[in-house]
Parts: structure tokens; C-alpha cells; sequence
């Protein structure tokens, strides 16, 4: 992480911030941090009885702050959903200035599983992210003021480990999507909006928890992992990639180094897991690859 030490502009007290997946997790423990800021905040989700429940705990934390903070119904996978969002935003703050998308699902599924559930993950996780940004970004390179818009990744978008392809795919369709995002910013003229790709370590969330009630000790808060995102927003990273308290930075760069070397040592796909890899795997993993040294 570089080191800039110097807020991001597009988080200034005034702004506005909108976040889908907003109800719990990472995008609630968001929305709370922004509102810390002096920001306003709609949040998103699908219509439930959580969702008014985080609706009314963010009101009562805005009110303290004398800022908004609103919850919106939306199914992320519904383009008009999301062109209803943004009105509601535009017309409620005046202007966006931060998009996180952040609404994501992840039930298991199998290459060959049940066509529903690869339907429902890429529409919501992928698809969301495309809606999202391509509804909001017009307006927010239109008003001119310093915008972010964080699209949440994952780990298993990059190393895309045996076990739910669905969800790589989606990650991995984040990923790209969100590296040729920032790409077409920076090469517009005067363009104020950038993109950041978040990469959760090990979250301790209801889209996690698997069934548990107390959080794993490896595991990190939501609020430490928006924590860290403020930090690398502030230093200006791009990739938020984010350690927990079972993996560290480095042994994260290691699997991805490896798995990009599938490609280039020409091994079988996902060697890391393949019984004729794993052992050199462990060896990379425990010292310094010839390629790396000084």
C-alpha cells in the first residue's frame, strides 16, 4: 500500500454515498463509516424486514450527524431496479459521489448443478455490478466533483479455487470488469471518477457465517475489513486487497503469482489442488521462488 495519508476527496462530510448489499455486512459497516464522515447514505437491499431494520439504525446514526441516510428495495439483478435507485439517490441528495457495489450472493453450485443458482449468482454479482455502474456513472462524470465507485471482488475471483465455480466466474467477471472500468476514467478528459476493486479477506458475514453465531478468530470484522478500505482509498490503491487473521499479504501474492504461472509454465489448470503440483506448491509457499530473487 503507497502512502498518500490524505483523505479521499470524494469522502468529504456533505457528500453522498450509495451502497447495494447495504443491509448487513460489509456494505452496512460501510454505510456506517461513511455516515462517520459527515456523508449522506441511501442504502439497498432486498425488500425485508432487515432491511428496515438497518434502515432505521442508520437513520438514528444520521440524525446524530445531521446528514440523511435512507434504505431503498432493489434486486440488483433488475436494470430498472437500479435506474429506480438512482433516481431515488439523485433526487433525495442531488448528487452521487461514491457507488459501492457491494450486493452479492453465494450458494453453492456445481459445474453441472442446477441451472437457477448459476442464473441467480452471475445476475446478482455480476450483473449488479454492471448495472450499477453503467447507471450511475454518466451522472457522476456529469456533476464533475471527485467520485469513487468500489465494486466488491474476491479472492476466489483471482485464484478460483475448486468448489463453487459460479462465483468465480462472477468474481472474476468483477474483476476484469472493474480493471477496464478504470481504465476508460483515466482516459477521459476532466473526468473526476474513479474505480476501485475491493477484495475481502475472510469476513465474518451473514454471507459467511455458514450456519455460526460467533465469529471465527481468523476471521475479520466487516468493520475492520471498511477499515482497511478507507485506508487503501486514502493511499490510493487500486486493488484493496485485504489480509485477515489467517492470511497474511504475502501468502495472498504467492497463490495468485502461482496461479498466473499455471498459464505461463503451461501446467494443468488449477495445479495448485493437483496432486502431481501440490507439493511444489507448499515448497513456493514456504520459500523464495528462483524468479523473485535478487
Amino acid at each position: 500500500m503507497s502512502q498518500k495519508n490524505a483523505p479521499h476527496p470524494a469522502l468529504q462530510a456533505g457528500n453522498s454515498a450509495v451502497i447495494t448489499g447495504g443491509a448487513s455486512g460489509i456494505g452496512f459497516a460501510a454505510a456506517k463509516a461513511f455516515i462517520a464522515l459527515g456523508m449522506n447514505v441511501m442504502i439497498a437491499d432486498m425488500k425485508s424486514e432487515k432491511l428496515k431494520v438497518a434502515g432505521a439504525e442508520l437513520a438514528a446514526l444520521a440524525e446524530k450527524k445531521g446528514v440523511k441516510a435512507l434504505a431503498h428495495a432493489a434486486d440488483v439483478s433488475d436494470l430498472s431496479a437500479l435506474e429506480e435507485l438512482e433516481c431515488a439517490a439523485t433526487q433525495a441528495f442531488g448528487k452521487v459521489n461514491v457507488l459501492m457495489n457491494n450486493a452479492g450472493i453465494q450458494p453453492e453450485t456445481g459445474i453441472l448443478g442446477k441451472q437457477i443458482a448459476w442464473d441467480r449468482i452471475i445476475d446478482v454479482n455480476l450483473l449488479g455490478v454492471i448495472y450499477g455502474t453503467r447507471i450511475f456513472t454518466p451522472g457522476m462524470i456529469k456533476h464533475g466533483e471527485p467520485a469513487l465507485i468500489i465494486n466488491t471482488g474476491s479472492k476466489q475471483g483471482i485464484t478460483t479455487p475448486p468448489g463453487n465455480p459460479a462465483y468465480n466466474v462472477s468474481k472474476a467477471g468483477v474483476k476484469a470488469f472493474t480493471e477496464a472500468l478504470q481504465h476508460d476514467l483515466r482516459n477521459r478528459e476532466n473526468c473526476k471518477v474513479e474505480a476501485h476493486l475491493l477484495i475481502p479477506g475472510f469476513v465474518f458475514t451473514p454471507l459467511t457465517a455458514g450456519g455460526r453465531t460467533e465469529k471465527p478468530e481468523g476471521a475479520w470484522t466487516p468493520e475492520q475489513t471498511v477499515d482497511f478500505m478507507l485506508k487503501s482509498l486514502e493511499a490510493g490503491d487500486f486493488y484493496i486487497l485485504c489480509p485477515d487473521g489467517e492470511v497474511d499479504r504475502e501468502t495472498d501474492e504467492k497463490r495468485m503469482i502461482w496461479a498466473m504461472g499455471d498459464i505461463v509454465e503451461n501446467r494443468p489448470p488449477l495445479s495448485r489442488w493437483h496432486p502431481d503440483y501440490y507439493h511444489a506448491f507448499l515448497d513456493f509457499l514456504s520459500g523464495t521462488p528462483k524468479d523473485l530473487k535478487d
